[in-house]
């Protein structure tokens, strides 16, 4: 999988390179040039993709991080109380690891939105955002792709969740829980939502630390055109 997906990058950011080596080259830029800047953020934002689908897309990648292991909803916090109580910790635990499961399958599925997004970057963009730093080209990838993302994005968890049967599993859980005499309030969240929500967000956390790294990190800048980029002095 890691081959294959480097492999993959490797022609994504070649055919990136190809486009930018037929634009004007203007200098100005403390000796990089245009063509180079936008090179150099095409390529931090491509190796904090490749890592950040590299941690995920694999059993375990959410389920055991800390950070970003997916639990029930905050609707149904009531409902896992209740049936822990009850003694139903087994149905809980099981729900909550199909969950993270199919974060997990659905997360390869990132890939080409994400590749496709950093090709259609203008230069103009690429430029501000090696001067602006930080994590400023993830900020902007966020907003440029967050709505085709989760429009993509959700029925591949959906499906990804019924593959595991985290669906059934945590359909159990709310079944369970509205059928007792004693509960009032209905409970019916949007599963498949609320872990595309979760599963992007940790996307782009995980794009944003390695862009940081990159920017003040200088093993991190893994090839020339990072290391002439990202160790220029920006006014």
């Amino acid at each position: 999988m890691k081959k294959l997906l480097l492999v993959f990058m490797g022609a994504a950011m070649l055919s990136g390179c190809d486009i930018l080596s037929k634009l004007p080259q203007a200098t100005g830029l403390g000796g990089i040039t245009e063509a180079e800047a936008g090179q150099g953020i095409k390529e931090a934002l491509s190796q904090g993709l490749a890592g950040a689908v590299l941690k995920l897309n694999k059993e375990d990648g959410f389920f055991k991080d800390a950070l970003y292991k997916i639990l029930l909803p905050p609707d149904a916090k009531k409902v896992e109380n209740t049936l822990r109580s009850l003694g139903f910790n087994s149905m809980v635990d099981k729900a909550i690891l199909q969950i993270n499961r199919g974060a997990e399958d659905a997360a390869g599925y990132a890939k080409p939105i994400f590749v496709n997004a950093i090709k259609n970057m203008t230069l103009q963009d690429a430029i501000g955002l090696v001067k602006n730093g930080d994590t400023s080209a993830t900020h902007f990838f966020r907003e440029k792709t967050t709505a085709q993302l989760t429009a993509a994005f959700l029925p591949v968890i959906k499906s990804s969740l019924d593959k595991v049967d985290a669906t059934k599993y945590y359909g159990d859980v709310i079944t369970k829980y509205n059928n007792f005499p004693l509960t009032v309030k209905k409970v019916n969240p949007d599963l498949a939502g609320f872990v595309t929500d979760k599963a992007t967000t940790a996307l782009f956390d995980l794009v944003a630390i390695e862009e940081k790294n990159i920017r003040t990190n200088i093993a991190a800048r893994t090839t020339d055109i990072l290391k002439k980029v990202f160790g220029q002095k920006w006014n």
